[in-house]
């Protein structure tokens, strides 16, 4: 058993605050190289990878990833995307029908780029380095693609931002192996089961963003009383959940991964 490989996975959290310090190339290539081991369906490695360490782009970038100081501060940014452009250019050069142009194919894209991603921030962590992953890349995918310049077939889908960490390592409670894992088949959950599997993360989360000024201030205003309210009522609304899926769902069919013909 290699018990390294479980000590980084549970000390694993996310990153906010990053040192000005560059990252060597070689170490970035090993982190890049363990990405492409990651499993692929059909082992079409259907994604790609945009390195982001120009100033003036992650700049641009910053109003779409929700102003997080991070987008800036952070030396790297790396975005994954789900890539069906450079597999079907070669299908049409290599005489094939041109395929991947339908909703199945977006999803096997964008596990694919999760897969990487993920290979990536386990290298990453590795090396000594922090990231914190940003769900701002698919809830605006169309004007992260644009400053990105990702042609048709290509949507943003994960990315996160990379750096040495300049503030202390917080790892936070996540859900107990009982309330997540079923065996043979799915159990559902009654009233009890739901109260204790979600208690700890209930008393850790509430509190902790109430320390987080810019979230009281929502919270209070919306009256959130417990965690589940400051989830649905201060930082997932409904009405923003519309609106982002609205985004992802248009962009995905201007894209061409819609087609049901």
């Amino acid at each position: 058993m290699n018990h390294e490989v479980y000590k980084l996975i549970h000390s694993h959290s996310s990153v906010r605050s990053y040192l000005n310090k560059d990252i060597p190339e070689n170490v970035l290539t090993r982190i890049l190289e363990a990405a492409l081991r990651a499993s692929s369906s059909g082992n079409m490695q259907s994604y790609s990878i945009i390195i982001t360490k120009d100033v003036s782009i992650k700049k641009k970038l910053l109003k779409p990833h929700f102003k997080q100081s991070m987008v800036t501060e952070a030396p790297v940014l790396l975005t994954f995307c789900a890539d069906f452009n450079r597999m079907r250019k070669w299908l049409k050069i290599s005489k094939a029908p041109e395929n991947f142009d339908n909703f199945i194919s977006f999803m096997i894209a964008s596990i694919d780029a999760i897969l990487a991603a993920q290979n990536a921030a386990l290298a990453a962590e590795s090396e000594g380095l922090g990231i914190c992953f940003m769900g701002t890349t698919l809830a605006n995918c169309d004007q992260i693609a644009a400053i990105l310049n990702c042609p048709e077939n290509v949507i943003p889908v994960v990315g996160f931002a990379l750096g040495y960490s300049a503030e202390k390592k917080l790892t936070r409670n996540r859900l107990p192996l009982n309330g997540v894992v079923h065996r043979e088949r799915y159990k559902d959950y009654v009233t009890s089961e739901i109260l204790e599997i979600y208690q700890e993360k209930e008393d850790e989360g509430y509190n902790r963003y109430l320390l987080i000024p810019e979230l009281r201030q929502k919270i209070e205003k919306v009256g959130a009383k417990n965690l589940a309210q400051i989830y649905t009522k201060a930082k997932y609304t409904k009405k923003s959940h519309l609106k982002y899926s609205k985004t992802v769902l248009d962009f995905i069919k201007s894209q061409n991964f819609l087609n049901s013909k």
